[in-house]
């Protein structure tokens, strides 16, 4: 499993990255996870608005700054 937080280094897409990092570890599985702060490829996924998060190349979430339970009900689907 690939997990991209994208973001140009605001406050929340760090707070984003932190809890990806958490969900994925309370979910106990296995993903990578990259933090995506380039414009070009942050626009490639249609993000206008981020934070972003994109698992396994689906944006799951723009603009907001998901839970923990959030992130990992996502990764279970």
């Amino acid at each position: 499993m690939k997990i991209e937080v994208l973001g140009t280094g605001c406050a929340k897409c760090i707070t984003l990255e932190k809890v990806v990092k958490e969900a994925v570890a309370k979910s106990g599985k296995f993903a990578q996870i990259e933090k995506v702060d380039d414009v070009m490829k942050i626009m490639e996924y249609q993000v206008v608005s981020t934070p972003g998060l994109v698992i396994d190349g689906r944006v799951v979430s723009t603009g907001k700054v998901l839970s923990v339970d959030e992130v990992v009900a996502l990764i279970n689907e």
